[in-house]
């Protein structure tokens, strides 16, 4: 059976930090991008953060987070994390974590939006009070 089961969500201030982590099991994990997907109320999924495990590591970071978001992989456990630093009350959404073939393209791969993603969790609230 596919599993991805997310943790770390909270409450915390503004300027505070948390680690979320995605362990995954029941699918070949190397084969796979790995993302992080994040839904307020009322909007869309919104990438936050991928990983390509399969290929070259590469990641991805949406603009809003970059330099205070971190996403890394541990193989070994079949687990990927996202550090986030210096939250601000507009990350304050629920985040998911999800699996999904890397897209190709010009000779590199693009992670999948939300809805091309194979396997979903069930996310995991943050809440960043102001």
């Amino acid at each position: 059976e596919v599993q991805l089961v997310e943790s770390g969500g909270g409450l915390v201030q503004a300027g505070g930090s948390l680690r979320l982590s995605c362990a995954a099991s029941g699918f070949s994990y190397d084969d796979y991008a790995i993302g992080w997907f994040r839904q307020a109320p009322g909007r869309d999924y919104e990438t936050v953060s991928c990983i390509l495990s399969s290929s070259d590591g590469s990641t991805y970071y949406l603009d809003s987070v970059q330099g205070r978001f971190t996403i890394s992989s541990d193989n070994a456990k079949n687990t990927v994390y996202l550090q986030m630093k210096n939250l601000k009350p507009e990350d304050t959404a629920v985040y998911y974590c999800a699996a999904g073939p890397g897209i190709p393209h010009s000779g590199t791969y693009y992670c999948p939006t939300w809805y091309g993603m194979d396997y979903r969790g069930k996310g995991t609230l943050v809440t960043v009070s102001s």
